[in-house]
């Protein structure tokens, strides 16, 4: 059962599942942690070595169902405004027209679409909308854990990566030809809702 994220700040749609002995879990919602979820991305510089940078604000939600993995979803939403890649310079020329255009385009976000996989492992489908396009988008995920907290709460955490060619989202700045492709990671920890 896919669950609807109207209303929701969120960007990416991934499953989750248990993966430990525990008693049998029910479809659970959680609320996307921004403090411990990380949205980064590196591209090649020259050919010679790798750009590092990430989005510093994301928010959303997920669903998670560990006895049915293929009804899990997540919707997230990024503000392409907060790219940081420890260069102030070059982070203004990201949120320019040449790039990500923030301005013009100021919310990126991903909704997820299926799930195939086992409750550790699999892939996310989805639609990435960046820079007012939207593509559909693979996501390899993993499971990184689950359980309380110490202040009474349940999370539940996830790592996936994802490999996009820029031009396909519209941004075509020439950067040579080994900055085609951007690869993308995502650790994405939810706080369960009660």
């Amino acid at each position: 059962m896919r669950r609807s994220f109207a209303g929701l700040t969120g960007f990416l749609t991934i499953p989750l599942a248990l993966g430990f002995s525990a008693p049998p879990a029910l479809s659970a919602d959680y609320d996307v942690d921004p403090a411990h979820s990380f949205i980064s991305f590196r591209i090649q510089h020259l050919g010679y070595s790798w750009l590092h940078g990430r989005f510093n604000r994301l928010s959303g939600g997920f669903s998670h169902d560990a006895d049915n993995p293929a009804g899990n979803a997540i919707a997230l939403k990024i503000d392409p405004a907060s790219v940081d890649t420890n260069h102030a310079e070059r982070d203004k020329h990201l949120r320019s027209e040449d790039f990500l255009n923030v301005k013009k385009y100021p919310e990126a976000s991903f909704r997820s679409t299926g799930y195939t996989g086992t409750a550790m492992s699999g892939t996310l489908t989805g639609e990435l909308t960046l820079h007012g396009v939207t593509k559909p988008v693979s996501i390899k995920i993993e499971k990184i854990g689950e359980g309380a907290d110490p202040w009474g709460g349940h999370r539940a955490g996830f790592q996936g990566s994802a490999r996009i060619a820029r031009k396909d989202f519209g941004m075509d700045y020439n950067l040579g030809p080994s900055a085609e492709h951007v690869e993308l990671e995502l650790t994405i920890e939810g706080i369960r809702k009660k």
